[in-house]
């Protein structure tokens, strides 16, 4: 069935921070290029500049700090109910700096995906971009992948490579990854929208040129 026929993807964001990958999604949806919408955004830091984002676009946007919660079960359940209520289909974790416990991957099982700057399993964690610059890699990337209980471990979905150009600093090669990012994200969310992607996919999505 064509993306067009299909009712739009129902989508939930994690944010931490800038939210340029969740306004990657959101001028997507604006332009037409993906059949999705968002219905709530939710940080667990707030005034960052992705609440802005979504408030701009009059997406809906919740802070659920947690440091507010004893331990991070009892912030996952309340992210839980948070998306549940909003009727939240696909969760994308755009830029959320928390590992996510069972409590919330059994809630979304196979519908929790993650952007990440490097070609996975390469440099998982914080800093990729700093790792690949440490090691000398001359071709990083970024990769979408579904998230299990690892730190960037789950299966991976579709991937973009990136060079590392002669005097690239984290600066050059974090602007030239942005740019890959968004495009890769979006790419992969309209393979899910269309139903090519299903939940805990086999298949690896070609990239897009970037």
């Amino acid at each position: 069935m064509a993306a067009s026929a299909r009712t739009s993807l129902a989508l939930g964001v994690l944010v931490s921070g800038n939210g340029s990958n969740l306004q990657a999604i959101l001028d997507a949806i604006t332009e037409k290029r993906l059949n999705a919408r968002v219905e709530l955004v939710i940080s667990n830091r707030a005034g960052v500049t992705a609440l802005e984002r979504a408030s701009a676009a009059g997406v809906t946007a919740r802070v659920i700090a947690h440091r507010e919660f004893q331990t991070r079960e009892a912030f996952d359940a309340a992210l839980v109910t948070a998306f549940e209520e909003a009727h939240v289909e696909w969760i994308v974790l755009a830029g959320f700096m928390r590992v996510l416990t069972p409590t919330f991957l059994r809630a979304f099982p196979g519908r929790i995906i993650n952007i990440h700057p490097a070609l996975l399993p390469a440099f998982p964690g914080v800093d990729a971009i700093g790792q690949a610059l440490a090691y000398g890699v001359k071709v990083t990337g970024c990769s979408v992948h579904f998230v299990d209980e690892g730190v960037d471990t789950g299966r991976i979905i579709a991937q973009t490579p990136l060079s590392v150009e002669v005097g690239d600093d984290h600066d050059s090669l974090a602007k030239r990854m942005h740019v890959a990012e968004h495009r890769l994200l979006v790419h992969a969310l309209n393979e899910i929208a269309s139903g090519r992607i299903s939940p805990n996919a086999q298949r690896i999505v070609p990239p897009e040129p970037v």
